[in-house]
């Protein structure tokens, strides 16, 4: 099962995203301790597992609902072998602890305005 945490608060408005496989494992809503001046400062984090095989998908569909608007928001999703880094527009993949794939997507965040404490994803 590939694993993930999506922030609710990351989503387009009015975006729909259905038809998933997912099994939601905790949501949880807290204050995020390092927001952005464009990000609020209390997140709901929703904690999922979907099946490797519908991993890539999802991450397709994911980077299409992700808000556009400069708040540098992502969503990390990871196999076993492989780290999906859901940008908006953009998903990033590579082989889980190869150091130039994640400099790579963390190199893209910071692109985005993403600080470097919020480039915290598992490696």
């Amino acid at each position: 099962m590939a694993a993930g945490v999506l922030i609710a608060e990351s989503l387009r408005v009015g975006t729909v995203v259905d038809d998933l496989s997912l099994l939601v494992r905790k949501i949880q809503r807290s204050a995020s301790g390092n927001a952005t001046l464009d990000q609020p400062p209390v997140w709901t984090l929703i904690y999922f597992d979907v099946a490797d095989a519908e991993a890539e998908a999802l991450a397709a569909h994911l980077s299409k609902a992700l808000d556009t608007s400069g708040s540098g928001w992502y969503v990390d999703l990871h196999t076993a072998q492989e780290s999906f880094i859901v940008f908006p527009g953009r998903v990033l993949r590579y082989r889980r602890g190869d150091p130039q794939g994640r400099a790579e997507a963390e190199e893209y965040g910071r692109a985005l305005g993403i600080p470097d404490s919020q480039l915290d994803w598992p490696t």
